[in-house]
């Protein structure tokens, strides 16, 4: 199924379902679904992204009804995902150090039951894995039916720091993508998984902002790291080898969103609006309650009569 295409988009299965759903839905709703995606096989540069984009909110207040709307249909969707079970979800986040990552992953956890989500925060690979394809790590990560997983930094670590750091060429980061995008395919293809990714994208001016915040405020100095320091000066590379990851691993089955990510709440709330689109594409509902709900009814009134009659 391809997320990307229009076509595949499953709508409320009724008019009144969909007259509900638009009810609710907030005003003046930005598609950001479409305005953040990397268009397959197009060329793409972060340079045309402004991370201070809001969409037509123009603070955190005004974005908060949509928020929440959202939430509630992302804790809805992922519940009919579990029950149902023949579908899951693997969100990918990407980012410069301070772009949000963690934010990202504590917002999504509150919005769903954790019972089925599962994080995965990608280290620098140790010996093990060094003896194994770039890939072999990340497989027995992926989630299984009915679960959603979130790679907190990923196997994109593997055409970014190793080439910036020229561990690994640009040419064959550049061969890397195919494997990159073989394997993603595999997932969607044999195990039905929806493959999302997410750069969050902030400035380096902004970047720099909050590494100072970081050091002005105690209750945040235990994110502070020396590696963070030492990759800013490589800016312009990781510019450079994000724009070449982009342009070269977007695909319909599993495509890119740059999220303008300055401000937190709107790079919550556009993660957010686009999971709960492609988990609508799905078309999920949960499966056919297994009960008779004539004879629950009687039941639970003869219940209700006997439970009266023994007040009284």
């Amino acid at each position: 199924m391809s997320i990307c295409d229009a076509r595949c988009i499953t709508f409320p299965s009724t008019e009144a379902d969909a007259a509900s759903q638009e009810r609710t839905r907030p005003a003046g709703d930005l598609d950001l679904f479409d305005h953040c995606l990397v268009r397959p096989g197009a060329r793409f540069t972060l340079d045309n992204v402004d991370p201070e984009f809001c969409g037509v909110y123009d603070s955190p207040e005004a974005a908060q009804p949509a928020i929440r709307f959202y939430r509630r249909q992302l804790d809805r969707l992922h519940h009919a995902m579990r029950e149902e079970d023949t579908h899951s979800v693997l969100v990918v986040l990407q980012g410069v150090g301070a772009s949000g990552k963690t934010g990202v992953v504590r917002h999504l956890l509150s919005s769903v039951d954790p019972a089925g989500c599962r994080v995965v925060a990608f280290r620098q690979p140790n010996h093990q894995h060094l003896r194994h394809d770039f890939l072999w790590r990340v497989h027995s990560q992926v989630p299984q039916r009915g679960e959603m997983a979130i790679f907190h930094r990923s196997h994109y670590e593997d055409v970014l720091a190793v080439r910036v750091h020229r561990m690994v060429s640009a040419d064959s980061c550049r061969q890397r993508f195919d494997l990159i995008n073989q394997f993603e395919h595999l997932l969607g293809a044999e195990n039905r998984t929806t493959v999302l990714k997410f750069l969050l994208h902030i400035s380096k001016e902004e970047q720099l902002a909050r590494f100072e915040r970081r050091l002005d405020d105690p209750e945040r100095r235990w994110k502070i790291s020396e590696a963070h320091y030492r990759e800013h000066e490589y800016w312009d590379d990781y510019m450079a080898a994000f724009d070449d990851m982009l342009s070269g691993t977007s695909t319909v089955e599993a495509p890119w969103f740059v999220i303008p990510s300055n401000h937190k709440w709107f790079r919550d709330l556009a993660v957010l609006r686009i999971i709960v689109r492609a988990m609508e594409g799905l078309g999920t509902r949960g499966p056919a309650p297994a009960v008779d709900f004539a004879r629950i009814r009687r039941k639970y009134h003869e219940l209700e009569a006997e439970s009266e009659a023994k007040a009284s």
